[in-house]
Parts: structure tokens; C-alpha cells; sequence
């Protein structure tokens, strides 16, 4: 397909159109760049007051809006969506399976399967938008937290454009659960890195203050966007939590904290920002991780491998995902040596996302284990590359973290 006509191919499209429109819809999103800035369109089936409807969300750079819309004006956006050109992915999720395509600068789209989400003939779940399910933010009088975060509305209901922040929110507090102590400590600090518009950092905050009732918490948001951390900051100044909160614009690698942090956090933070945030934690000797990676860029281009390995790195699809559970993998395997037990697990939120993927880890091994040295350097010698964040820590890799930053 010539590279200036890169919409995607009728038979191709009539069939995204179809599954959109059928029952069974969980989400679509296209992801490109739209002047130098990553732009994400996403479509979802919801039922707000009994009448069912597509919401639609589009982010662009730091920017989200969100917009319901009725069946014809969903089909318009998705005609907009389809008629998109140069390099972008798409990926739908339906019960019918998902589809995901990716079109490159040659504008030719590579196209992958997965499997239905349940077996056919299965009665569709519920809209997600009427569903009661007790939360962590029920655990306590959030009523006040989810107003000012702009999740809920005058009147305390979640808002519907906001349900998928609201699961993403209860999600990850379920996944922190386990690394949380059982008693209540004198004091529990929190770095989290990338705060971006401060939903999960303030929500912690309040969900250890005031449905644990401890003492002593300190939290630190950090991100390089100047409009976010005042945003931030002014939200906090509405709530006045227990404890202390402040936010601070920097950049992830220029944050050096005073004390060994208790609990350092990265959500979604891009690229090598994720290891920027680990890097953190490991230097600062923090005791818990929890980290969901984004998008990951770094070894793509760097990976080379003959014989039975250059069948996989031809396709650009495939070397993309290969290149993602490298980058995780290398990340967890640092992890390993500076002394942290590190696991992976999905990520359990109803956004549906290719980036859904979490990092756990706690401080508790002996720093330099020589069989995760070992594993290690195993990987990195079959690949031939060296990922950013060993090379950032130098000799502190093989030494549990202590190399000059």
C-alpha cells in the first residue's frame, strides 16, 4: 500500500465498524502523534440513566477531554478515527476477541488477534456505568476527595466520564494493599513520581489517613508540568488532609529525598521516566515499589539477534511487544539485584489498555545475589544491549544500587 494512502483497508475497516457497533464493545483507542505530541482517541459503550451511549475521550499530550455521544455522532467519530493517516496503532477489545493494528512509516498495517473474552453465547457483562461494587474509596467518606478530583459531581454520584479514573483509582489501591504493613507506623512516606494530575497520590493519602487512621503520613507528588503540580496543589489546599502533602515541579531524576522513602510510586510515567522513578527508589533505599510502566522506547531500535530471533525482530509488531517484556524484565531483574523482591502482575483496571502491566517490589533481599547478577547478565549478553537504567546505576548495578548517579 503506498505510504500516501495509508487509511486503513475497507475490508479491514467495515470490520472494525461492525464489531464497534455490535454488542460486546469493551473499548477502542487509536494512539498517534499529532505535532510532536502523543494524541489518544478512545470510544467505550456506557448507560447513563437508562439510555446507552458511547463515550468518547481524547488526550492530547497532558490535555484529556470527554464527550457521551449518541449512536450517530459515535459513527461520525469513528469514520474521523478510520480516515486517520501515518504511523499509529489501534487496538480494540471486544468480547469477540481483540484486534490490534499498527500502521508504520510504510503505512502498511500489521495486524494481530487475541482471543474472546468469554466463551460465545455468554451473556454480555453490564455496563460498567450502573454497576455497584464496594471499592477502597468506600471505605471510607470520600464524598469531599472525589468532588474536588472532579470524579464526582455536585451531587456525590460519580460522574460517567469519570468512571474509568474512578476503577483505575480502586484498582491500584487494591494492588498496594498487600505491601502495606498490618499495624499502623509512626510515620509512612510517599514519593510519587510523575503525579501527573494527582488523583492516585491524593487518594492515597486520604485512604491511609482516614480509612486506616494513620498518623504520620507524608507525601510528596513530583512531575515536570508546572500547570499539573498547581493543580495539585490547589486541590490539597481544598481538602486539607491529615498529615502532609506538598507537590514539587521537577524532573524525576533531579529528586533526591531527605530519607529513605517508605512507598515510591510511578504510574504510567513514559519511556525511560519509569526507570527514573525506579532509579529513585533504588538510590533513595526506599522499602516498597509499586510502578505501571508506559510506553517504552528505548531498546526497539537496539535489539539485534540472528538465526531464530530475526524472524521475530522482522515484524514490527512483534519486536515492539518483545521489546516492552525486555524492558520489564530488565527492570525487575535490577530490582532483583539491588535487593528488592519484585513480581509482575496485570494490571486489574476496567480501562482497557495494551500498557497494563505492574511492577511490586519490597525491599528484603541481600543486595549483589550472584544468581540474579547471573539471570542478569545472561539476558543482557543474548541481546546485546544494556538497558537505561544499568547504565545509569554503572557499578552500582552489580552491587545492589550503590553506583554515583
Amino acid at each position: 500500500m503506498p505510504a500516501d494512502t495509508d487509511t486503513l483497508p475497507e475490508a479491514l475497516a467495515d470490520e472494525i465498524r461492525r464489531r464497534v457497533f455490535a454488542p460486546g464493545l469493551i473499548r477502542l483507542t487509536q494512539t498517534l502523534t499529532r505535532q510532536g505530541q502523543p494524541f489518544r482517541i478512545s470510544l467505550r459503550p456506557v448507560r447513563i440513566k437508562g439510555q446507552d451511549l458511547w463515550q468518547a475521550e481524547m488526550r492530547d499530550g497532558t490535555q484529556a477531554k470527554t464527550r457521551n455521544l449518541s449512536e450517530p455522532a459515535a459513527r461520525k467519530g469513528l469514520e474521523d478515527i478510520l480516515a486517520q493517516t501515518g504511523k499509529r496503532e489501534l487496538h480494540l477489545v471486544t468480547r469477540e476477541g481483540d484486534l490490534h493494528v499498527r500502521v508504520g512509516k510504510r503505512g502498511t498495517p500489521l495486524v494481530s488477534r487475541g482471543k474472546p473474552k468469554a466463551a460465545p453465547g455468554a451473556p454480555a457483562a453490564p455496563a460498567g456505568n450502573d454497576r455497584a461494587k464496594r471499592q477502597p474509596l468506600t471505605d471510607f467518606d470520600s464524598a469531599a476527595l472525589l468532588r474536588v478530583l472532579g470524579i464526582a459531581g455536585a451531587d456525590g454520584a460519580v460522574r460517567a466520564s469519570m468512571r474509568g479514573k474512578y476503577d483505575q483509582v480502586n484498582a491500584l489501591l487494591r494492588a498496594l494493599e498487600p505491601l502495606l504493613p498490618e499495624a499502623p507506623p509512626p510515620a509512612f512516606s510517599i514519593v510519587d513520581c510523575g503525579c501527573d494530575k494527582a488523583y492516585l497520590t491524593l487518594a492515597l493519602h486520604a485512604y491511609l489517613t482516614q480509612a486506616k487512621g494513620w498518623r504520620g503520613v507524608s507525601t510528596l507528588g513530583v512531575d515536570r508540568n508546572s500547570g499539573v503540580v498547581e493543580s495539585a496543589q490547589a486541590m490539597a489546599q481544598a481538602l486539607r488532609p491529615e498529615g502532609e502533602i506538598a507537590f514539587r515541579c521537577a524532573d524525576i531524576k533531579d529528586v533526591s529525598p531527605e530519607r529513605a522513602p517508605d512507598l515510591v510510586m510511578s504510574l504510567h510515567a513514559c519511556d525511560t521516566a519509569t526507570d527514573d522513578a525506579l532509579l529513585l527508589a533504588i538510590r533513595a533505599k526506599a522499602q516498597r515499589i509499586l510502578c505501571v510502566p508506559c510506553c517504552q522506547h528505548e531498546l526497539h531500535h537496539a535489539l539485534a539477534g540472528g538465526g531464530p530471533m530475526r524472524a521475530v525482530l522482522r515484524h514490527g509488531i512483534l519486536r515492539e511487544r518483545l521489546a516492552d517484556l525486555l524492558t520489564d524484565t530488565f527492570r525487575v531483574q535490577i530490582l532483583r539485584i539491588c535487593g528488592y523482591r519484585a513480581a509482575v502482575m496485570e494490571f486489574d483496571s476496567q480501562e482497557a489498555t495494551g500498557r497494563n502491566l505492574l511492577i511490586r517490589a519490597q525491599r528484603g533481599l541481600r543486595p549483589g545475589l550472584g544468581e540474579a547478577i547471573a539471570e542478569y547478565e545472561a539476558l543482557r549478553d543474548f541481546w546485546g544491549v544494556t538497558p537505561y537504567i544499568a547504565q545509569a546505576l554503572g557499578e552500582g548495578a552489580g552491587r545492589g544500587g550503590d553506583g554515583g548517579r
